[in-house]
């Protein structure tokens, strides 16, 4: 039986999502807690590999496994034990052909930058940009460059280990918003390159600060060659927010959510 799991973490203190020999990242922690509850190992699938120090609200992972308990007590059992900075907060019985990675329609990431030092409950999540101030105006005319279908390699990392992954993306929102001395970054598309999201972040990042015009991003854009012109934002300031996916691809009211 497949399962589809929704997971939120503070990445902070993980290495990330894909598991590693040192066991320090999320996979590696959900995958202890439901090799106790199975007898057995198991293996998931995650909707992305976050790198080391990103967050999610909105991670998805699924697993095979019959087990005969129901999605609440499944969800119960699996919150228990894992790592403060883990919650899993929904569970529910998937389609056979559902795919946590490959079944994904569209993928939402935020990115926060603040103008100054954050408040010390945000610094975790927020990139402090200390004495820099951004022109969220020239930001967003660099980032009207980059919505729609393209090749992404100029804001991929590794391609070449990355194998066979097709760098043409459809990039559906790419914009920045503005509360006060808060800038949030909001993506949508339909997937992204290792490091992408970090990447645009950091090139748009420099067009508010001057050192890349609008016009300097498209350049880089069709060129599909990735330059130190193309820097890469922080990690922290990054979070998952949605994976989203068609909705055939769940089994009906199997489902159990947290408070």
């Amino acid at each position: 039986m497949r399962w589809k799991c929704h997971v939120a973490y503070d990445g902070t203190h993980f290495e990330g999502w894909q598991a590693q020999p040192n066991g320090n990242t999320v996979q590696d922690f959900i995958e202890r807690r439901l090799a106790t509850l199975c007898e057995r190992p198991i293996r998931i699938h995650g909707a992305g590999r976050t790198d080391s120090g990103v967050h999610a609200v909105g991670q998805v992972f699924h697993f095979d496994h019959d087990w005969l308990h129901g999605p609440e007590k499944l969800l119960r059992a699996l919150r228990t034990g894992l790592p403060e900075g883990i919650q899993i907060y929904a569970a529910e019985a998937a389609s056979d052909a559902f795919h946590a990675r490959f079944s994904a329609t569209n993928k939402r990431y935020v990115y926060r930058f603040f103008e100054g030092w954050a408040p010390p409950f945000e610094t975790r999540f927020t990139y402090s940009l200390k004495n820099f101030r951004l022109d969220e105006v020239r930001m967003n005319a660099a980032a009207d460059r980059l919505i729609g279908v393209h090749d992404f390699s100029a804001f991929g990392a590794n391609l070449q280990e990355a194998g066979n992954e097709n760098p043409v993306k459809d990039l559906r929102m790419l914009k920045v918003v503005r509360e006060g001395p808060r800038l949030t970054l909001m993506t949508e598309g339909s997937g992204y390159l290792y490091k992408m999201v970090r990447s645009l972040a950091g090139s748009l990042l420099n067009v508010g600060i001057g050192k890349l015009t609008p016009d300097d991003i498209a350049q880089i854009l069709v060129s599909r060659v990735r330059t130190p012109l193309v820097a890469t934002a922080p990690a922290r300031g990054l979070t998952l927010e949605r994976v989203d996916y068609p909705p055939e691809m769940s089994v009906g009211t199997d489902v159990c959510v947290s408070d």
